[in-house]
């Protein structure tokens, strides 16, 4: 991959891939890992800003909750709230529904690699299905005579 430092947009355009993937992933703890981990280098180098919280719209167990509207160069995340940010940040209500992120055109590999660079993380190696490795003799019937077609019953030798 090049060697310079990332744009926030870049990094932004990743997070948004990622996100994108995590909720409908069938097992989305890792693509949710990254992007915790990514806004919170990126809100540490004072590169992403916390906008303010909105009321959850995946309430937990029935009760409301609210989440943290971050930045990051035009791109906006939520992410779960400490008490700090209900100290310091104003509550800004429901979240708008007519808002939506620009979509990139970044493949969700791509993104990830982005991002473990940002991060400074070992990309993971991927293992094949145990049934993958598994060699199985090919059937081949070639120089046998006693074989017939499928559908033909066998001849008996008197």
């Amino acid at each position: 991959m090049k060697n310079y430092a990332l744009s926030n947009r870049e990094l932004a355009e990743s997070l948004f891939i990622v996100n994108r993937h995590a909720k409908t992933a069938p097992e989305p703890k890792h693509l949710y890992d990254i992007k915790k981990y990514t806004i919170d280098k990126l809100l540490q180098e004072s590169r992403a800003k916390k906008i303010g919280l909105h009321f959850s719209d995946h309430p937990k167990l029935s009760q409301q909750h609210s989440t943290l509207l971050i930045e990051i160069a035009g791109y906006y995340f939520h992410i779960p709230a400490n008490k700090q940010d209900f100290d310091q940040l104003e509550h800004l209500g429901k979240v708008d529904q007519s808002y939506r992120n620009p979509k990139p055109k970044l493949s969700l590999s791509k993104a990830k690699r982005i991002l473990y660079r940002y991060l400074n993380w070992e990309q993971p190696v991927k293992k094949q299905p145990a049934y993958a490795s598994q060699s199985r003799p090919a059937a081949s019937f070639l120089g046998q005579r006693d074989v017939s077609p499928w559908n033909q019953r066998r001849r008996r030798h008197n």
